[in-house]
């Protein structure tokens, strides 16, 4: 997550610098002594600040590395509240504290008490340094590198060691089955059987590995004869021989339970002496019985040459172990058709790998293929052999390994609810070819099946023949990476045989001609950075070409890197909650076709589903774990609900998570804390908090407010925020959502990281005393019992934000709060207006505070003054009629939301009853970004509207009340804005056509993307037309006539609602007629909302709304309206995908939908209310 990254404090290490270096520059307002420590601490800051942007995640994973930074990030946190302290709360001259009595100057100023901190600061400031020279953390420039292909391979392991050792690995990923060292000797066979066990760079592990199948009881009842023997140098025959006779007599002996005969001992030591002794023993035992025999520390070829000679092939199955150092001899000992596979990794260079021959796997014979269909026009024809030149395997034809995988992967493997996604995957594939495009990247958060889904197409094209490639190549990126050994992976792939095999000198080179001569379609999954791109790239690709490649990550940077354009990227999201309930029965059917899971509707293993976030990976090992259990499925379920991430973390039968579970413990320590969301919340909410916080600041290039929306999306491509279910969505794309959920799984993740944070906490259920609650943000769920024991318990010293959903108690405010930033009481129950008092005395530093849906507040306190930090103020949906005249006291104020009545479908905006009034003065507040909804009907309306044209940095505007009388004011004050963007106004009643007439010289806001417009008789102002920027239209009329609608056929809009009181003869026909000609219109719609109070016949013509997604309509009329629908069959033909309806109506009308949406050409989805 590199472009979201840095957790690792440096979002609050950049913050506290920031504040040290804008603190040095006010020289008014601090000691000498002040300036000296913050320079000191700025520079401290700055280097710690260079270390994190470097800081790679080989680095985070070394513990001293991670206490280090999270020791850095909260000192950066005290730094910059201390900082933010001393500049902007005590700026009032000191002067008039020496004309005070002493008894009464003794208590410390806040500035005085700032000082001393600052001291102390720099004191931990200096140990957190010598701490960092200690343990010897940032010594050198930064963070090592990734690549390791530059560096010189160890000398002992040399060129055809590192291809056998990169075969065995792609060998063992693609055979799954292969088992361990004992399920290969168990398999029964007929000839002599001969393993070879080579441990590449060391004998680590090898001599194991062999022995736990040496002293399989299973094995030791399997063969009669069994000997283990070190090869000592030179070779001694004669002492190979005495110990294999004496090993299988003693073998024998202890696996029948039969005592050893010393007397038997000693014959044989007598044979030893004798000529020929040993040899007839040994023949006789070897050639009467199945034997297994250890040979270890093979290390020259004559050595095996010479034993080979004592060991018969009685066709018994007896088999021969061969353990070496050496590669060559490994593959020597088999014979000349081999196969390696890797059974165990210690490290990148130290692996065991075993070689046997290649009909021991059961793949059949490698060598034999498919043949290709082909096109009559392709020069090659089936039986053609030609190998272009190159000596190896002809290039259109595929091998019958890949296509039994693919024919089995299409036979066992279905994809549950991801049809559409695959449509859209096979629409980026010929998009790509049809635009000269040649890589394409998809990417997504660990677990949410993005391999899959691509393996799927992969596959899928290989099964039915597909005749835009001839060639097809999937390789898994190794890491550390290296290019070389990349390159030998897909040709291993290319051609399903080992490298060696074909002579091949430069595997890099002969891939690069393959893609660069052939139609191919190849697949890199796990690709970690674009330098690993870089390398792929300029070695393998070359352009123009007819292969596409695919490229799989897990970051949305590195996809951006590698596609050849943004257009061919593509984002793999989780499932729904449906979809991820079917997801579970399929899988649950498919391990145990008679469990009762599948069928079961059990509220707790709903839940428990519903944990797993949207990821099939989780989704599926839940499956594969419950599916087994009849009886006890119920408890297991319960039991994995209460200890959900500690069970799939810790239990063996989850150990497929583990990646999963890497790539979350990566993120989550190098993401910055603002992206660890913890909640449902609403997305302007979420980001607001962030300003707040100062984690989403201010730039040259971009407002907060813009980085706030940017961090926002990124979270929602990686599927750990996704739109909340049933909530209303302002827009189709799923990114301007209004309200959104963390993904449960990363929900739970988050929780289950709560003390080692120690950032998050909740209070929830009946909570038990304890000293370990602590932390910077503080959740109170509704569940919590209000135990003000454990609530004054807690260390409140560093707490920054404060949520609370359910009742309020008035103990919730604390002293101790001194460095709370957020007050979020959205949706609190029992807030009075005492409250509020108490909490502006308090809690000065406050940049946050919302008070939405608290109706029983009827007022803000004049103290509200004091709070000049604020930001923030939501107090939307309370009684507050009035702001109190000390608002406009917050010079710092840039969002402010007030409203008295809650909006619905009907009042989307309140009238003037339902805003609020506010003070003269407000052109002060030069801060404000954001402000409505505000009642301009009064005697000082016309002056507060005046006064909002000095407001030029205002974004987004609500006002009521508009009139004849102060429509002129309304009219100059919007004309100068040059920065507006969201504009909503309703009309006084009576005052419908106030707007039709401007003043001489108005020019309609320029930049305005977004206009509310209610209270409309049957027509709109013409200057709407002249918005080009305008993206949302939002009209109430009385009347919604023809005119109107060929009116707004052109504008360039994306959403467009219309609010109609009644329709001429209840119609409304989207078709504008030109000389008895269709006209196209309404080009650039993509959300089409019409709300009626009457009756409603909707017809669309076939030129109109080519680009709509999503139609919703609304009639609320009562049970004797009428809705008819004509034309929905040709609507939007390529685009649209869903069709809302609420209101009163019939299965008639239910049923006619339904059969003009399945003449649809995209089979839209239809849903009624």
């Amino acid at each position: 997550m590199a472009d979201l990254v840095v957790g690792l404090a440096k979002t609050v290490v950049e913050g506290a610098l920031t504040k040290a270096q804008s603190a040095i520059e006010e020289e008014a307002k601090l000691q000498q002594s002040v300036q000296h420590n913050l320079v000191f601490i700025a520079g401290e800051f700055e280097m710690m600040h260079s270390f994190l942007n470097v800081a790679n995640e080989e680095r985070v994973k070394n513990n001293v590395v991670r206490t280090w930074v999270r020791q850095v990030r909260d000192l950066a946190y005290d730094v910059e509240d201390c900082i933010e302290f001393v500049i902007h709360l005590d700026n009032k001259p000191r002067w008039w504290r020496c004309m005070l009595p002493l008894c009464l100057a003794a208590s410390a100023l806040p500035l005085d008490e700032a000082v001393t901190e600052i001291e102390r600061l720099k004191v931990r400031v200096e140990d957190v340094s010598r701490r960092n020279s200690r343990y010897s953390l940032i010594s050198d420039s930064g963070s090592k590198p990734i690549m390791q292909q530059q560096t010189a391979p160890n000398a002992a392991f040399g060129p055809m060691a590192l291809d056998m050792l990169v075969e065995a690995r792609d060998t063992a990923k693609k055979q799954q089955g292969l088992g361990d060292l004992t399920q290969l000797l168990t398999k029964e066979q007929a000839d002599l059987g001969v393993i070879s066990v080579w441990g590449t760079g060391s004998e680590l592990g090898t001599t194991s590995i062999i022995r736990k199948a040496y002293q399989d009881p299973e094995l030791c009842r399997k063969f009669e004869c069994r000997g283990w023997v070190k090869l000592t140098h030179p070779f001694n025959p004669h002492e190979f021989l005495r110990s294999m006779v004496t090993q299988f007599y003693t073998n024998s002996c202890l696996q029948k339970g039969i005592v050893i005969d010393v007397k038997e001992l000693k014959r044989i030591e007598v044979m030893a002496t004798m000529e020929g002794g040993l040899i007839e023993a040994f023949m006789d035992k070897v050639n009467e019985n199945r034997y297994l025999v250890v040979l270890e520390n093979v290390s020259t070829i004559g050595d095996w040459d010479t034993i080979r000679t004592y060991l018969p092939d009685r066709m018994n199955g007896s088999w021969v172990i061969v353990s070496t150092q050496q590669c060559e001899i490994a593959s020597l000992c088999i014979g000349r058709s081999y196969q390696v596979s890797e059974l165990k990794q210690y490290s990148a260079q130290h692996s065991i790998c075993v070689f046997l021959k290649e009909s021991l796997q059961g793949d059949g014979d490698k060598s034999m293929e498919s043949d290709r269909v082909v096109d009559n026009s392709n020069e090659i024809s089936m039986g053609d052999e030609a190998t272009h030149g190159t000596g190896f395997l002809p290039y259109y034809r595929i091998p019958t390994s890949k296509w039994k995988a693919a024919c089995d992967w299409v036979e066992n493997f279905h994809l549950v609810e991801r049809k559409s996604e695959m449509n859209q995957l096979g629409n980026y594939i010929a998009k790509a070819r049809l635009n000269g495009l040649q890589v394409l990247s998809v990417w997504g958060i660990a677990g949410v099946g993005k391999s899959a889904l691509v393996r799927n197409m992969y596959y899928d094209r290989i099964h039915r023949n597909d005749s835009l490639f001839d060639r097809y190549g999937c390789v898994d990126v190794t890491h550390p990476f290296n290019l070389r050994d990349f390159s030998r992976s897909l040709l291993l792939d290319f051609h399903s045989q080992p490298v060696q095999a074909m002579g091949i000198k430069d595997p890099t080179q002969e891939c690069h001609k393959i893609l660069k001569d052939n139609r191919c379609l190849v697949v890199i999954d796990d690709l970690e950075s674009m330098e690993e791109w870089d390398l792929i790239q300029a070695a393998l690709v070359s352009r123009p070409s007819s292969s596409i490649i695919i490229v799989i990550t897990t970051e949305a940077s590195i996809a951006a890197h590698c596609a050849d354009n943004e257009g061919v990227i593509f984002n793999v999201k989780g499932l729904e909650d449906k979809a991820a309930l079917e997801l579970f029965k399929k899988q649950v059917h498919k391990q145990k076709p008679s469990s009762p899971i599948k069928d079961s509707k059990d509220e707790e293993l709903q839940e428990l589903i519903l944990k797993c976030g949207g990821l099939p990976k989780v989704i599926v090992a839940v499956a594969i774990f419950l599916a087994p259990k009849t009886v006890t499925w119920m408890n297991s379920a319960s039991s994995m609900n209460l200890k959900f991430m500690q069970e799939l973390e810790s239990s063996p039968e989850f150990a497929c998570l583990r990646p999963l579970f890497g790539w979350l413990h990566s993120y989550f320590r190098t993401c910055p804390d603002f992206l660890k969301p913890y909640h449902s919340i609403r997305r302007r909410r979420l980001v607001r908090r962030w300003i707040a916080e100062g984690y989403a600041r201010d730039t040259d290039k971009m407002f907060a407010e813009e980085r706030g929306e940017q961090f926002f999306c990124g979270l929602l491509d990686l599927s750990i925020i996704m739109q909340k279910p049933h909530s209303v969505t302002t827009a189709f794309s799923d990114r301007r959502m209004t309200l959104c959920q963390v993904n449960s799984f990363v929900r739970e993740y988050i929780i289950s990281r709560q003390m080692e944070e120690n950032l998050v906490f909740e209070l929830g259920g009946s909570c038990t005393l304890t000293s370990q609650r602590t932390g910077r943000h503080l959740i109170i769920l509704e569940s919590w019992d209000r135990d003000i024991i454990v609530f004054e318990s807690i260390d409140f010293s560093r707490l920054r934000s404060l949520t609370v959903f359910g009742e309020w108690r008035s103990f919730f405010i604390s002293d101790k709060m001194r460095l709370l930033r957020v007050l979020d009481l959205e949706d609190a129950s029992g807030l009075k207006d005492e409250d509020l008092k108490q909490m502006m005395k308090l809690l000065c530093r406050l940049k946050y505070l919302s008070l939405r849906r608290c109706t029983e507040i009827c007022r803000l306190p004049n103290s509200l003054g004091c709070l000049r930090q604020l930001e923030t103020l939501d107090v939307r949906h309370t009684s507050i009629a009035t702001m109190p005249t000390t608002i406009t006291k917050l010079k710092k104020l840039q969002y402010l939301r007030a409203s008295t009545t809650k909006p619905t479908e009907e009042q989307p905006i309140p009238d003037a009853a339902g805003c609020v009034k506010v003070p003269t003065g407000i052109e002060r507040m030069t801060a404000l970004l954001t402000i409505g909804v505000v009642n301009v009907d009064s005697a000082r309306g016309r002056a507060i509207l005046k006064e909002f044209r000095k407001l030029t940095q205002l974004r987004k505007l609500g006002v009521s009340g508009i009139s004849k009388n102060n429509s002129k004011d309304f009219c100059v004050a919007i004309s100068s804005h040059a920065h507006l963007e969201s504009l909503s106004v309703r009309l006084k009643k009576d005052n419908q056509d106030c707007l039709y007439v401007t003043p001489d010289g108005y020019l309609p806001p320029q930049n305005l993307q977004s206009f509310k417009l209610y209270g409309l008789a049957d027509k709109f102002p013409e200057w709407i037309t002249q918005l080009d920027n305008l993206r949302k239209l939002v009209l109430e009329m009385t009347i919604v006539t023809k005119d109107t609608i060929s009116g707004l056929r052109d504008l360039k809009v994306s959403i467009l609602r219309l609010i109609a009181k009644q329709l001429p003869d209840g119609k409304l026909n989207f078709c504008v007629m030109l000389h008895g000609q269709q006209l196209r219109c309404y080009e650039t719609v993509k959300v089409l909302e019409i709300s009626c109070s009457s009756s409603l016949d909707v017809t669309f013509g076939s030129q109109a709304l080519h680009n709509l997604e999503l139609l919703k309509v609304s009639c609320c009329s009562g049970s004797g309206s009428v809705m008819k629908f004509s034309g929905l069959e040709k609507l939007s033909e390529y685009e649209l995908k869903e069709v809302q309806i609420k209101g009163s109506h019939d299965d008639k009308l239910k049923k006619d939908v339904e059969e003009q949406l399945a003449r649809h050409q995209k089979k839209p989805v239809l849903k009624m209310e």
